[in-house]
């Protein structure tokens, strides 16, 4: 089957195509033809040996989020069936609960191989099906962006109905945890540099928008918004850049979700404001197969539609891919139909 790997050294620039041999199903697996794959900021962080040690060995697949139709299974498979379009988790032994340290070994892209191969052979209980009538490129978007919003905004963050919610830019955890916050009930403000944007992020349902190279202090504006009151929850992808500002926008008792860090990953930060006003400072990684299957289970119920990038990527192409992820030109998830 063909594959694409990193080679040689760590560099999205040695993502190279390769052979490996068929794999078949055992007992308790299914074997999947893949069909997409969409890109996240950590298979950029990954390709450059990013996570140390926890990285793994090359040559290896990279990219962690993927969808294929099921092939095969092996004896005793019940939870899935052939034919049906399924999604490798992100974490194969993370089935519920909070993170744990042992789940790391089993994380798709690095340090175990990704989704960018022809085939893939995973245990059953390693793969969720893909909401009603998604296409394989839609259901790809899910295992890393999605679930990672839906454990800031409904599984952790408990936003309700009446919550005001700020998320940032438009990559596809800001703009999934617009869309989960809206079907909450929630109303969101959403930031961004690009006019263009936040003109599109007007369409798919935001309530207040801030470009924030306009108006650098867009945590004054967000709470202006709410009379003064603050935030329920800041959905905080930009790390050291932003952070100080996120915790000045949330109400007493409000939340920050740090789920990345692209502006920095050391930051100053005023301490006795998180204190005395009882800002509860959420790290978000993921979530296991159990928050997969209840956002799927929403997914079909709202008629949710993932927000895809419309620049497709194609097979061959997945290192470029990679190294366009920082220039921040996407809309959405970066994604690729094999």
């Amino acid at each position: 089957m063909k594959v694409m790997e990193i080679c040689d050294e760590w560099s999205a620039d040695n993502i190279r195509l390769g052979e490996r041999p068929d794999p078949e199903p055992g007992p308790g697996e299914v074997l999947l033809k893949m069909k997409a794959a969409s890109l996240n900021y950590r298979d950029y962080v990954m390709c450059q040996q990013g996570y140390g040690r926890r990285s793994g060995t090359l040559p290896l697949v990279p990219v962690s989020d993927g969808a294929g139709q099921v092939i095969a299974v092996g004896e005793g498979v019940s939870r899935v069936a052939v034919d049906d379009l399924v999604c490798p988790i992100f974490g194969q032994t993370w089935l519920n609960g909070l993170l744990r340290a042992g789940y790391w070994t089993g994380l798709l892209g690095g340090p175990r191989d990704g989704v960018m191969q022809e085939f893939m052979v995973l245990s059953e209980d390693g793969v969720v099906k893909a909401p009603h009538r998604w296409s394989p490129v839609q259901a790809a978007t899910l295992p890393c962006a999605a679930v990672t919003a839906w454990n800031a905004v409904v599984y952790q963050g408990q936003v309700k109905a009446g919550d005001v919610v700020l998320v940032q830019g438009t990559g596809g955890v800001s703009l999934f945890a617009m869309l989960f916050a809206k079907m909450q009930g929630a109303a969101v403000i959403a930031t961004s540099s690009s006019h263009d944007k936040l003109a599109r992020l007007t369409d798919m349902g935001a309530d207040h928008l801030i470009n924030y190279v306009d108006t650098p202090a867009w945590h004054k504006t967000a709470r202006d918004i709410t009379n003064g009151t603050g935030l329920d929850l800041v959905v905080e992808v930009g790390g050291a850049g932003t952070l100080e500002k996120s915790i000045r926008a949330v109400r007493v008792g409000g939340t920050v979700s740090l789920i990345g860090v692209l502006s920095g990953a050391t930051a100053d930060i005023n301490l006795g404001r998180v204190v005395t006003q009882n800002i509860r400072l959420q790290g978000v990684t993921v979530g296991g197969r159990d928050l997969f299957e209840d956002m799927v289970k929403a997914i079909n119920l709202h008629n949710i539609e993932p927000p895809i990038d419309e620049n497709l990527f194609a097979f061959e192409e997945v290192g470029e891919a990679i190294k366009s992820i920082p220039q921040g030109n996407h809309f959405g998830k970066i994604c690729s139909q094999f």
